[in-house]
Formats: C-alpha cells, structure tokens, sequence
C-alpha cells in the first residue's frame, strides 16, 4: 500500500496554500468548469498533482472555479492535448516538458543530459527567474505556463538484459519522447532510439516491438512496466519536468482574480506532487524488486555523462545564454 492516499495529498496542498484569498473579488463571475487533461493513470502522480489543483482551485474561488480531471490520454497524446489548448477544444493540462519543448524550443534545455545534480538543484532553477522566462515563452504559441511540476528523474528499463554501462545498450531499441535532445542523447549511448507518443509505448512494450523505455520510478511503478521489463538501470540520466499549463483562449476568458487563484493553486499543487514523489520514490522501488524487476543502482555514471558530450556539442549553442546561466546558478 502506498503511504500517501491522492486524498491525503490533496488536503496537504491545501495547507501549503494559506488563506482562500481572492473568492470575494469573484463575486460578479459566473461559475466556470476548466477541463484539467493528463495521459497517465489515476495511480501516477500527474494525478497527485491534478486532485491537489482540483481542490486548491475549488476553495480558494468559493466553489466558482471547478476542475474536471480527465486522465488516460482520454483527449488524446500530449502533442494533441497541447494542439487543443492552443484553439480551446482543451482548457488546459498536466504535461511532461518534453513535449511542451517541441512548441517553444528553449525549454528542450532542461531535457539535456545529466544537467541537474539533484531535485533542489532543478527546483532552484525551475522556480527562479530562468525557470519562469522560459514559462513566459509559452504565450508565443498561444499557451500559459502556470508552474512546473515533475516527471522526476528518468531511469532505464528494458525487457533483454542488465545495463551497467553504455556499451550494454548497443542495439537496444529504447522508446524515448518525441523530442530531439532524448533521441539524441540515446542515440550517442548506443541504443536505437524510437521517438514513440506513451500511449503507444504502452502497446509496444507489450508486443516486443520496443525493448525499453526510460522513466521515473513512479512511472514505471504505476504502469507496473516490470510485466513487460524485467531490467532497470538507475541512469537518473535526465531530470524531467512537468507543465501545468493552459490555452490562451481559456485564460483570457478568467478576470484576473481568477487568473492569479489559477496560478497560486499550480504552484501549490506542483509542490505536493513534488512532495509526493520524494516521499513514495524508495518504498515503489523496494515493491518494483519485490515483484521480480532486476534494479542497477550502480550503474557507470561517468561513462554514460561522457557518452553524451556530442548532446552538448550539438545543443550547447542552441541553448547558448540560457544554458550558460543554468551552469552559473548551479554552481
């Protein structure tokens, strides 16, 4: 059993969130329903994330502003969800930052390799100045970055044998995002990456036509992925956020108290899911090997940062003062 109930930790964002606040600048709003989109199981913690903003938005607005959750890719992948945010078919959505870089390229930095040391590290960046720049951008493209929750810390798996170092994935074929820094950073360790949606993944997975994918924990924990992979390596090769964020053609429809609760309340949510995964990481872990699922702990981690020096080769420049500002804040 889990420690943590989706309720529990919902109710631990609300006293992360301080008074209700703005519910008496509502007054004079009609009542508005904001379809929340994710394409995980409601045993993920994308789900953690979207209970706790469910709730926080509900009390803070004096019940005028409700979520309805809508999990399981049932609107579609995340390319697709995004797609809707942008013309208001979708209010808005709990999305991995992989696919959001594919619409604002600059955020595709937090994808790099081996990047961020450790989760205070990412949260420093990610909640700072850089980290909300990089949200602004959003509105480019018709979107609004509300806050950054997490995908956490991405680890190996696969269905053929151990991985210890990166000459263990030679021919392997290994679903990656569709996102060009994760193919190329599989590419340079070996592996044959597939730029593969997840919901698709899950299929492959099944059928023998992938032999991995790379993911946190939580992910493979909550999809029970040791069914189908019996290896994984903890690589921790890529801290991956996550996005909450909302269409332009819903957001301009908020007055701007409503606006300012539907921001709070990401941040706050963001933050227990943040809580959460820490919180569940080792307890999954320890179930994960229960089940059968061989875990690496140790794997060559010098070897597979220097596999991926053309990665920063390539993208160094592309990235240029951004990724250099990272690095300074880092240190």
């Amino acid at each position: 059993m889990q420690r943590r109930s989706f309720l529990s930790a919902a109710a631990a964002a609300l006293a992360l969130g301080g008074s209700p606040a703005l519910a008496a600048d509502l007054d004079g709003m009609k009542p508005v329903t904001l379809r929340l989109a994710h394409v995980v199981n409601e045993k993920d913690a994308y789900q953690v994330a979207a209970v706790a903003f469910r709730d926080l938005v509900a009390e803070r607005s004096g019940g005028k502003i409700s979520v309805e959750i809508v999990p399981n890719a049932t609107l579609g992948d995340e390319r697709t969800l995004l797609e809707g945010m942008q013309i208001g078919s979708i209010d808005m959505g709990l999305i991995t930052n992989g696919p959001v870089a594919n619409f604002v390229e600059e955020m595709a930095v937090f994808e790099l390799p081996f990047l961020f040391p450790s989760r205070e590290a990412a949260y420093g960046v990610l909640d700072g100045e850089i980290g909300q720049e990089l949200l602004d951008k959003l509105a480019d493209v018709n979107l609004k970055g509300l806050a950054y929750a997490e995908r956490g810390f991405r680890n190996l798996t696969n269905s053929k044998r151990p991985v210890a170092t990166p000459a263990d994935l030679d021919g392997l074929r290994i679903r990656v995002m569709e996102n060009p820094v994760y193919t190329d950073s599989f590419r340079a360790l070996g592996a044959n990456a597939i730029p593969m949606a997840w919901t698709e993944a899950l299929t492959a997975m099944q059928q023998g036509t992938i032999d991995g994918q790379e993911n946190p924990v939580g992910v493979v924990y909550s999809f029970k992925l040791n069914e189908t992979q019996k290896y994984m390596t903890m690589t921790r090769h890529t801290y991956a956020p996550a996005v909450f964020v909302m269409g332009m053609p819903t957001w301009s429809k908020l007055p701007e108290a409503a606006q300012q609760i539907v921001v709070e309340a990401a941040h706050d949510a963001a933050a227990t899911e943040r809580a959460f995964n820490a919180d569940m990481e080792a307890q999954q872990l320890d179930e994960l090997k229960a089940a059968g699922m061989e875990v690496n702990e140790t794997p060559d981690l010098t070897a597979f940062q220097d596999a991926v020096a053309p990665v920063y080769e390539k993208y160094g420049e592309r990235f240029g003062d951004t990724l250099t500002r990272i690095r300074a804040e880092l240190n």
